[in-house]
Formats: structure tokens, sequence, C-alpha cells
């Protein structure tokens, strides 16, 4: 997610009295900084099935850069049966070998922008071979820009997506509006057929408990009230947040930081990349991680444990 947010940080409430308030403002310690540290992988289900199936997604925020700060090395540690990626940034005629010759993921998928290499972009690469592999959601306003990759596998459809944002000064809003939209009908046609896991940077922040600084960021990209409306109504189909499912009173969870303000250190972060899944796989749910300590982007790897 890109935004160039100018409230990250919430302004502390002055005091009437001037110099009481510059006396308070010396004397005011700095917030201590909260962490959230990601629990042991939990891999059995409520039912007490063993988890079978391990997805991890990333933003990557450009995939030849993320290549070049080891982001493989963590892959290739993590070992997820299927890995998604967000915002590659990269032509398919420049990808870097190291990820093609992946011989964990024989096969491997990708959707790039049409009219710019260096935007936006999806990949899939998979241990196992999908029945069926599709690109975009059938509208061509939205597929143009390389965002939606769908994987058919024999007991549910797998959706990673990098879901646009409204840009600063919300420049895309309504457009977001419209792609909530057109992009809710999709899954709940696909879900029709069999369930299905999202994931992706969903690029909105859904809860106030989302984002480090809710009050300085209502007006902002990813926090709008539209946009959080549309993530409620994606809920209101029939989809669950896995993270909020097990985790509802979580704080501090972020997965994903400005490169600004040392935010990161600060973990002054918004929770904008998400594991989806239709209500018939809630039985089917072990955990929903939050790898916040993998470096090589601006956002976090989250990892998904299913028992199917």
């Amino acid at each position: 997610m890109k935004r160039g947010k100018k409230a990250d940080e919430a302004a502390a409430e002055g005091e009437n009295d001037s110099a009481s308030a510059k006396k308070a403002k010396k004397s005011k310690e700095p917030e201590p900084v909260v962490l959230y540290d990601d629990p042991p992988d939990k891999l059995t289900s409520k039912d007490g099935k063993d988890a079978n199936l391990k997805i991890t997604s990333w933003n990557v925020d450009g995939l030849r850069a993320w290549v070049k700060k080891k982001g493989l090395d963590w892959v290739r540690e993590e070992a997820p049966d299927v890995l998604c990626l967000q915002e590659t940034k990269c032509a398919e005629k420049d990808l870097p070998a190291d990820i093609t010759s992946m011989p964990e993921y024989p096969h491997k998928y990708w959707a790039v922008s049409d009219d710019n290499e260096g935007y936006s972009g999806v990949a899939m690469l998979s241990k196992t071979e999908p029945i069926k592999v599709t690109y975009g959601i059938g509208k061509e306003e939205h597929d143009k820009e390389g965002r939606v990759i769908t994987a058919e596998f024999p007991k549910y459809f797998l959706v990673t997506a990098y879901v646009p944002n409204a840009g600063r000064g919300l420049v895309r809003l309504d457009y977001r509006k419209t792609w909530d939209v057109d992009f809710r009908a999709y899954l709940s046609d696909l879900e029709k057929q069999k369930p299905l896991v999202l994931c992706g940077d969903l690029n909105v922040a859904h809860l106030e408990i989302d984002l480090k600084n809710p009050k300085g960021n209502k007006k902002n990209a990813g926090f709008t009230p539209e946009e959080r409306e549309g993530f409620s109504q994606l809920l209101a189909a029939g989809f669950t947040d896995s993270f909020r499912e097990l985790y509802p009173e979580q704080t501090n969870a972020y997965t994903f930081w400005t490169y600004m303000m040392n935010s990161r250190a600060k973990n002054v972060g918004w929770r904008l990349d998400y594991f989806l899944l239709s209500s018939a796989l809630v039985p089917s749910l072990c955990d929903s991680k939050i790898r916040n300590k993998a470096m090589g982007s601006d956002h976090c790897p989250i990892t998904l444990h299913l028992a199917m």
C-alpha cells in the first residue's frame, strides 16, 4: 500500500494554559513501543483435525527488490504449499531467475498491469498443480491492472488479490467503491461452486483495532468509512476474517508500516493483509499468522494453516 499519510502519529490534546502545556510537553515521556509477538503456530483445528495446508501471502512492494533483499530465503524457511505475492511491479519478461527457476514451486502464475509494467501485479506459486487458473474478475476496467489470480483446487478456490487503494487525496475512492461491489459479486459467484480462500493486500484496516492511530486516519485511504463498509459487506456476504476469528481482541497486530518516521520500529502500523474464508472452511481453520519479523518489504507476510 502507498499512501503518504500525514497522520501516522496522532497529536496529543493540548491544555488550556499555555505555560502548563509547555511544561507538560517538556516532561512528557515518549509513548512506549508495543510490539506484536506472533505466538507459536496452532496446527490443529477446533474439531481436532491436523493442519495439512499452508498458504502464505506477502505484498512484496516490488518483486525484484524483494528478491535482492533475500525474501526467497524466508519463503524457503516458511515452506508454504502455496505462495501468493502482491504488488510485484514486474513484467513477466523481467522476472528474476531466482524465482522463476524455484524447483519447490513447479507451478507458477503471474498477472501484470497491461498499461504499466512497474505497477500492481500479483503472483501465485504452488507445489501442486491447480485444476484451473484464471486471471482477473471478468471486468476489463479492473482486470487491465493485473490484480487477481484465482486457482481452483479439488476442495477449494484460492484467490489472491491486490485491491486498489483510494489514493492520496482519495482520488480513486469512487473507483474503489465500484471495485468493492464487483469483487464481492465475483467472490460470491465463485463460492457457489466450492468454498474459497481469499488472501492478499485488501488495502483497508477494517476496525479501529486494526491500525495504530484510527482517529487521525478517518479521512485517509485505507480507513475511510466507505472502504471499511465495503469490507463489512464482504463479511456480511458470508466470508470470515480468519485472524479476527481466532484473535478478536488482539491489538498491535499489523502487516504494513510506512517507511517514513521509523514507523516499523515504533510499530505504528496497519493491518491491511488478510485471509478471508468461506463459512464452510471456518471449521478447518487452525491458525492465521502475522509474520511481523520477516523483512524485505513495507508489508510483512501472513500465513494460514488449514485442516482440509
